[in-house]
């Protein structure tokens, strides 16, 4: 087991305070800052910033020993064990003696006697082992959101390593950060297959940054697991999609509030984030409320920026169309918008009971570390393929190992360390595609995409879900569940067993046909 070496954070600043006067004055005041800037991020679990800060701590002042150390510190934290021993190394090189050579030096100590295989590419690799690429943004505006995905698929990888790895080989791991900039992903998975030669990647989150990269993994013949529900209207073949699309999430959910359980909605809202997944799921769920009966005078379909805070206007229009009777929400919008909407909901009186709305990005990881009850959020309603609270061994026991995970590896807030659903997915992924390895008895991509084809894995939502034979999508439950005050779910309704996905929506015209490849 690989432990990491963390002195005491007073200890830290202190440390980090001294970095960047003792080898040279020039720029002083712009690395006094840098320096103040990183302590900062690694105080407060910001590991990402933290590593970038510290690097451009380095590159003003390279001959101080302190600041290698912390950067070596920050990128074991973010999963890149490689980095952080180069800058062991480099900090005993600059200082072989004194307080921070014996910290580093107990840092590599640790790092030789690893055996969690939860490593980067140039980590000395053994000649056999199998490359795998992680391509999450660990930095900017997505980070909160893909940060656990990496974490989740670094703790799948290292369970199987414990069991033997692959063919009699482990699995060693290449990890990158895109940095929530979409042209990066591409040039980081062109990195990854090109470069450092991996055998599948597990990543991306938004939509735009998995078309971004798609090009690439069709001319290099690379592998891609991509973990998050979206819109459909694709079907790739170096791609495995593990999240859901429309026909097994938002129609169902649709479906839901529109029976006497779910109200009895006969008007509708459609409100989102204006991007991709937002409006093309508008679409498809505009043509299948027409298709029963639903007219258009009846459907408020509308879109808020990313961050938006005011919603004042938006809901007043739907005040206006609740007096036309029964009304329901849909929502796509995405991020801290979920919570000025529900709480301008509040504000005009409106509770969940008068105006159910289901959330189809809103889980637990937008909820850790809030209050459901001040936000509003208490009743209202989310539809997912997974939600951490549903009770099954097979659950129960994903939960306690990423519990343990992320308090082993002192992952930020690992106290309240949660599981949602694309975490699930991303477990589903690294798994199934071990499976179809040591099916095809090789890494071998199209072997591998041969193998895929019908695997099957037992889940934590309880159910054993299947990879289908022919559209690279998994057959997935779907639920519904109302938030509780703890920020966790309680479970309302579940679908009538697995759904197939539908990747081109019937309700797109000129999508007949186009199911399979």
């Amino acid at each position: 087991m690989r432990k990491i070496i963390i002195p005491c954070l007073a200890s830290a600043v202190l440390l980090v305070g001294s970095i960047g006067f003792a080898q040279t004055n020039s720029g002083a005041p712009d690395l006094a800052a840098k320096t103040e800037q990183a302590a900062q991020a690694f105080k407060s679990g910001d590991y990402a910033r933290a590593n970038a800060l510290f690097r451009e701590v380095t590159v003003l002042n390279p001959q101080n020993a302190t600041a290698w150390y912390f950067l070596g510190q920050s990128l074991e934290r973010t999963g890149d064990v490689s980095g952080a021993r180069s800058a062991y190394e480099k900090s005993l090189q600059i200082a072989p003696a004194g307080v921070t050579a014996e910290r580093s030096r107990g840092a590599l100590s640790k790092l030789g006697s690893s055996n969690s295989g939860a490593v980067s590419s140039s980590d000395r690799p053994t000649s056999d082992a199998i490359k795998v690429g992680i391509l999450h943004s660990l930095s900017g505006a997505m980070a909160n959101s893909e940060t656990a995905l990496k974490d989740t698929a670094l703790m799948a990888i290292e369970e199987i390593n414990a069991k033997g790895g692959l063919l009699g080989r482990k699995i060693e791991v290449v990890v990158v950060d895109p940095a929530s900039n979409w042209p990066r992903f591409a040039e980081k998975a062109r990195q990854l297959l090109a470069q450092d030669k991996v055998a599948v990647v597990f990543g991306c989150w938004t939509s735009i940054s998995r078309k971004t990269v798609l090009p690439v993994f069709k001319e290099l013949n690379g592998l891609l697991f991509y973990p998050v529900q979206y819109e459909g209207e694709e079907l790739e073949r170096n791609v495995f999609y593990t999240g859901a699309v429309p026909n097994q999430q938002a129609i169902p959910a649709t479906e839901y509030l529109m029976s006497n359980a779910g109200g009895g909605a006969k008007r509708w809202v459609l409100i989102g984030t204006d991007f991709v997944y937002p409006r093309t799921t508008n679409k498809i769920l505009r043509g299948f409320l027409n298709s029963k009966g639903v007219s258009d005078s009846d459907i408020y379909e509308v879109y808020s920026s990313f961050g938006q805070r005011e919603y004042q206007s938006i809901v007043g229009n739907v005040k206006r169309l609740m007096a036309g009777g029964k009304t329901a929400v849909i929502s796509t919008i995405n991020g801290d918008s979920n919570i000025y909407f529900y709480r301008e909901l509040a504000n005009v009186g409106l509770n969940s009971s008068d105006l159910p709305v289901v959330a189809l990005s809103l889980g637990e990881g937008e909820l850790r570390g809030s209050d459901p009850q001040s936000l509003s959020l208490v009743g209202q309603l989310a539809g997912w393929n997974y939600f951490q609270s549903i009770r099954n061994p097979s659950n129960m026991g994903f939960v306690t190992r990423f519990k343990a995970y992320a308090s082993k590896m002192n992952l930020p807030n690992a106290s309240t360390a949660v599981t949602n659903d694309p975490m699930e997915a991303t477990y589903i992924g690294v798994n199934m595609w071990a499976q179809a390895v040591a099916k095809a008895n090789t890494t071998d991509v199209d072997k591998v995409i041969e193998a895929m084809g019908g695997m099957t894995f037992q889940a934590p939502s309880g159910y054993v879900i299947e990879m289908d034979r022919t559209n690279h999508h998994l057959h997935k439950p779907m639920f519904i569940g109302d938030v509780k005050a703890d920020g966790q779910f309680n479970i309302r309704w579940k679908a009538n067993g697995l759904i197939r996905a539908q990747p081109w929506s019937p309700f797109i015209a000129g999508n007949e046909g186009k199911q399979e490849f």
